[in-house]
């Protein structure tokens, strides 16, 4: 039982192959094209010319910043979403859901009339930092939180819904507080979806581009990620534009199969 367990391809329907193939190919030909059309005798002078280096440091600081804040907000709201019984659950629910299907130009609209000097909280937010928010790096970070944070929200808040409450029931009979039976009990019960939901939310927040082109802006060197220097170039250079999107590229498959080996490894032992 074991074996047939773990084994691969054990019992799949062979209904379920072709779609699987057409699907795994329709992904994989954007992405052979990107290194197919990447001018690679020239790779070296794109990206010092460009400033590659400098716009991929600020995605990778910025992306990492915007899933900081979501774990500190978005675990305790996926929380409260999976937990609680009160009138208007429903509609925080929908809130956390309207970034997931909003354009993302739309969400910097959004930012940028919530947020900005004319928007319902600029005029306090100016006073308090004595800065706009738009065009800032902290705008970008915040733009990316607006546009991430929901996909962290969502992968907790099932893991949650589905964790074993009688294990918090029993630190409750030992006289644990309900803070710490949540931080040393209910939290550790999650972790793995905590940790899956946050490599999403920051595979979503490196990636970001309309929300932090339209909040953030796309000044070289401050607030100019490269999915946004991609823009930039391809504007002025088309040719040159496949070139930049490889070292995101790298970045974000060494992160993510890394953590997926570890994940496997993990349910194997389990």
């Amino acid at each position: 039982m074991t074996r047939a367990r773990r084994g691969t391809g054990l019992g799949t329907p062979l209904v379920a192959v072709p779609p699987a193939v057409v699907g795994v190919a329709f992904l994989l030909v954007p992405t052979l094209a990107l290194l197919v059309r990447t001018p690679w005798d020239r790779l070296g002078a794109i990206y010092r010319d460009e400033h590659v280096w400098t716009a991929l440091r600020i995605s990778i600081e910025s992306s990492l910043e915007a899933t900081a804040l979501s774990l500190v907000f978005g675990v305790p709201l996926a929380w409260m979403l999976a937990r609680l019984r009160v009138p208007g659950i429903g509609l925080a629910r929908a809130i956390v859901t309207i970034p997931l299907v909003l354009p993302p130009v739309i969400g910097g609209v959004a930012l940028f009339n919530g947020f900005g000097r004319n928007g319902l909280l600029g005029r306090p937010i100016h006073t308090a930092l004595g800065q706009d928010l738009p065009f800032s790096y902290l705008g970008i970070v915040l733009a990316q939180v607006f546009v991430a944070m929901p996909f962290l929200v969502i992968t907790v808040e099932g893991a949650f819904r589905i964790s074993d409450r009688g294990i918090e029931e029993a630190a409750a009979t030992l006289g644990a507080s309900r803070s710490r039976i949540f931080l040393r009990v209910t939290v550790p019960l999650v972790m793995p979806a905590i940790v899956a939901g946050a490599v999403l939310c920051w595979a979503r927040a490196l990636g970001e581009f309309g929300a932090t082109l339209l909040f953030g802006g796309n000044v070289r060197g401050s607030t100019q990620t490269l999915p946004t220097l991609v823009l930039s170039v391809f504007q002025t250079n088309p040719a040159d534009a496949p070139a930049l999107a490889l070292p995101l590229m790298l970045v974000a498959v060494l992160v993510l199969v890394g953590l997926r080996d570890r994940w496997l490894r993990t349910a194997a032992t389990s």
